[in-house]
């Protein structure tokens, strides 16, 4: 089942971007982030807030490269910014 298939691949690589689900599952993006949406539910997987700056300033960023999902609990209150935003 796909769903074993994403968190088996989560687990593995500890964090993903919406884009990095699209590509490895050969889905959309509803179809992605329905499926994260199950692991979110049951309180396995997290999505990050963007930092202050990401995605606001610069807009150049692809959207489902800047959504990032992360598997399991130690990802709480965490907040990331892309090394390169700012950059452009």
């Amino acid at each position: 089942m796909i769903l074993s298939e994403l968190k088996q691949y989560l687990r593995q690589r500890g964090q993903v971007t919406l884009a990095d689900v699209m590509h490895h599952f050969d889905v959309d993006e509803n179809v992605a982030r329905d499926m994260l949406a199950v692991w979110m539910h049951k309180g396995k997987v997290q999505r990050l807030q963007a930092g202050a700056s990401c995605g606001s300033s610069c807009s150049q960023c692809d959207p489902m490269a800047t959504e990032i999902y992360v598997w399991g609990a130690h990802a709480e209150g965490r907040r990331f910014l892309r090394p390169d935003c700012g950059s452009h």
